[in-house]
């Protein structure tokens, strides 16, 4: 499947020549030339969508933010990004784009901004991919999943949530979060936010252990059972297990702190402690009002023109989902939204997803599309590929910039018959 066109190398030394008085000019024009013919888009993709290699599509989440993450989009491709953001502006009721575009940090940092901000611009750049180059997640990739906040961009990818309802549906998850936390902050007094913890491999599963040991939540569910328990400034535990080497803990600053204490105390190592870009404990029992926010929002019917009597939730999509809280594809709509609306205070089990998909589903290509490369960086690490891999018959890419795009097209357009060696 090729998607750039014979006369786009044709034009090469004009796109080069303008490019040194204008970059940011000749790549919108380069992007125009390189959009490929629809039919001819059809016609190789169906005669090659049985022998490629298995493609995933992920998305990132909370953390990534960055003011002015959509300008380069803007300048690059400003017939297709306008509309967009006018969409956007219109369905969360504010000036989000402005949010975005000018800041400040502090203010794009807050959650109700933060979430629908990455979401937004995450299909933002899918929407250009298909405008202006043809590309469609449902031909090109078998599944889509995204990490936390990204599993909203990877439903509507996957087809299962349409972009307003799923934008909504993040924008009043996020103000519910981030009433749990002021909430918890008034009652219990406290500081709340999440902690990286980077170790060894081998000593991933003991650190895990010992942490469970520590906090109580050993299973699925157990942190929604568990969660009047134990008052917020005690509730610490585990939001995230990312790779064979990071996991992420959620709760009280000084109650993650002890626990810290405790693992290098008693399992004689000493793994490194970073804070993260996060005002509120995501995946932790805290985050319970959430989970009924977002049980109520997925029992309601869609809020699109001519669907307000649909379900909210379209089953089955069009790509399988994997998702945040089982690791493996929603198995159906009840699935789907038990799943969605618990995934607010459940682990996300990314390190699990990822190794599914590469060790049992045999994925050989992963597309990451939205603003940062956190995600690629985590994919890549666990299944140890850069770039195109011709040895395994795929690669790990990231489309955060308009700039990464040729490079990445180019990628799957000389991976697209690869086979991996047995």
């Amino acid at each position: 499947m090729s998607f750039l066109r014979g006369p786009c190398r044709a034009t090469a030394t004009t796109a080069t020549t303008t490019a040194a008085l204008h970059p940011q000019t000749a790549w919108s024009a380069s992007c125009r030339l390189k959009t490929p013919s629809p039919a001819l888009y059809q016609l190789r993709n169906a005669s090659t969508q049985y022998s490629r290699p298995k493609t995933a599509i992920f998305f990132p989440g909370q953390g990534v933010q960055k003011v002015g993450m959509l300008t380069p989009w803007l300048e690059a491709f400003p017939s297709t990004a306008t509309p967009i953001l006018q969409e956007i502006d219109h369905i969360v009721g504010y000036k989000l784009s402005d949010v975005i575009r000018e800041g400040p940090n502090s203010v794009l940092n807050l959650t109700v901004h933060a979430q629908p901000a990455i979401m937004a611009t995450s299909i933002m750049i899918l929407r250009i991919l298909e405008k202006q180059f043809g590309f469609r997640a449902s031909e090109r990739a078998d599944f889509t999943l995204g990490h936390s906040l990204g599993e909203f961009a990877a439903l509507v990818a996957g087809g299962y949530l349409e972009f307003q309802d799923s934008l909504s549906m993040v924008q009043r998850r996020a103000e519910a979060m981030a009433a749990a936390t002021k909430c918890a902050q008034e009652d219990f007094g406290g500081e709340y936010g999440m902690v990286a913890i980077v170790t060894e491999p081998e000593y991933l599963q003991p650190l895990i252990s010992a942490i469970h040991d520590f906090t109580g939540y050993s299973s699925d569910g157990a942190k929604s059972e568990s969660a009047e328990d134990k008052s917020p400034i005690d509730q610490v535990l585990i939001a995230n297990i990312n790779s064979k080497n990071q996991i992420v803990l959620s709760g009280n600053m000084e109650r993650i702190k002890t626990l810290v204490a405790h693992v290098r105390q008693f399992l004689g190592h000493d793994p490194r402690a970073v804070r993260l870009k996060s005002d509120s404990p995501f995946h932790s029992p805290i985050m319970k009002p959430a989970v009924g926010v977002m049980q109520r929002i997925l029992a309601g019917t869609s809020h699109v023109v001519g669907k307000e009597d649909q379900d909210i939730v379209s089953f089955p999509g069009t790509l399988p989902c994997v998702s945040n809280v089982s690791a493996r594809p929603f198995e159906s709509k009840a699935d789907l939204k038990d799943l969605l609306a618990r995934q607010c205070l459940e682990t996300v089990r990314w390190w699990d997803s990822i190794k599914y998909l590469d060790q049992e589903q045999k994925v050989r290509r992963w597309i990451g599309i939205g603003p940062g490369k956190v995600g690629r960086n985590l994919v890549g690490k666990e299944v140890g590929m850069r770039g195109k891999d011709t040895v395994k018959g795929g690669g790990v890419w990231a489309i955060t910039d308009p700039s990464e795009i040729e490079e990445v097209l180019r990628g799957l357009q000389e991976t697209e018959t690869l086979v991996e060696e047995e």
